[in-house]
């Protein structure tokens, strides 16, 4: 492993365990309710709407469902036992939390949790059922061609406002999952990592100042790729959107937790080779300019995803006759990284 990997390793770790219990703000401790579940929900009618703060965040696979996580030092705490156990009422999956502004009673859980911890209500990170980050947006919008290096590679002209496209929910899928490959639609499959902004309030017309204030948190995702079908028309969204196209996770970092999300080394490796290697410092677009120009066309409401773009090192941008390029295919392993937010994994099948 070469002195630059393990630097990165070792910051993106960093950045992992600074998202504890520790720095949740005053206002958000002690506010949680009797009871838990639905008659819970009931008293807990005249709460206060509010993002997560000072959280790695994960969304779980439980029985008839899905279940919210929190990353703590001793492993994964499972919200939903936990606040069972304290009598408190929590949200009941990572879209609960965003959509309905369940942060404040998110936070009073895991202050009780760790004031207290019970390692029956922490779980292993390495045996954790993954669920897509989220899983209800009522909204996925991607990026294209947003940084110089990328554009330059495939003989895209800088673009002047964003091309904006989508993906829909069915291609959401989760860390530690698998894509089946259209093979009979397409042969031409794709990686592109890129920093994903989750957002946590509803945002319509917002200058690019107050643009950041929006975001819930972010997330490393791969922007999986079927060149041919992408080709094949002006239009990309059919090489974009097969099902399982969207991987995103392993968690969702509060937007406190990240000083600058303009300012992240993001990396790409197949079968442990790597592949990308750049920074988010790259883009055409910012973060802020992103979300300022959407909401103007747009509402972005808590919960929508927002996919910004990746940088070069794809396939698409290799110089030799795509019949020849060694596109992507069943067996493969695609690891993502993004500085501080995690290690994003999946095999193609």
């Amino acid at each position: 492993m070469t002195g630059d990997r393990r630097d990165f390793l070792k910051a993106t770790a960093a950045g992992l365990a600074t998202a504890s219990v520790g720095g949740l703000p005053a206002a958000a401790q002690g506010q949680g309710q009797g009871g838990s579940g639905a008659g819970a929900r009931a008293g807990a009618a005249a709460r206060t709407f509010a993002m997560p703060r000072g959280l790695t965040l994960l969304n779980l696979r439980r029985a008839g469902g899905y279940g919210l996580g929190v990353k703590l030092a001793g492993g994964v705490l499972d919200v939903t036992a936990a606040a069972e156990n304290l009598g408190l009422p929590a949200p009941v999956d990572m879209d609960d939390l965003l959509q309905n502004g369940w942060g404040a009673e998110l936070a009073a859980v895991v202050e009780a949790a760790g004031s207290r911890p019970d390692a029956q209500l922490l779980l292993d990170p390495d045996k954790v059922a993954y669920a897509p980050l989220v899983t209800r947006p009522e909204k996925i919008i991607m990026m294209g061609f947003n940084y110089r290096r990328h554009a330059e590679e495939t003989d895209t002209p800088i673009p002047k406002d964003p091309p904006l496209f989508n993906k829909y929910n069915n291609a959401l899928n989760h860390h530690g999952g698998t894509i089946k490959l259209p093979t009979a639609a397409a042969r031409e499959f794709d990686y592109e990592v890129e920093l994903v902004m989750v957002f946590g309030r509803e945002c319509r017309d917002v200058s690019e100042a107050d643009a950041l204030d929006y975001v819930a948190g972010y997330a490393t995702g791969n922007d999986f790729s079927a060149r041919d079908l992408q080709t094949l028309t002006s239009q990309f969204m059919i090489g974009k959107t097969s099902d399982g196209f969207g991987p995103l996770g392993p968690y969702l970092v509060t937007s406190d937790l990240v000083k600058d999300p303009n300012n992240l080394r993001l990396e790409t490796r197949v079968n442990g080779v790597q592949r990308q290697d750049w920074n988010t410092n790259d883009m055409i677009f910012n973060c802020r300019q992103l979300i300022s120009f959407a909401s103007k066309i747009m509402t972005l409401k808590p919960g929508d995803i927002f996919y910004t773009g990746t940088p070069q090192g794809v396939i698409f941008g290799e110089k030799i006759p795509r019949a020849e390029r060694q596109w992507l295919k069943p067996g493969d392993q695609i690891a993502c990284s993004l500085e501080g937010l995690g290690e994003l994994r999946f095999s193609l099948t």
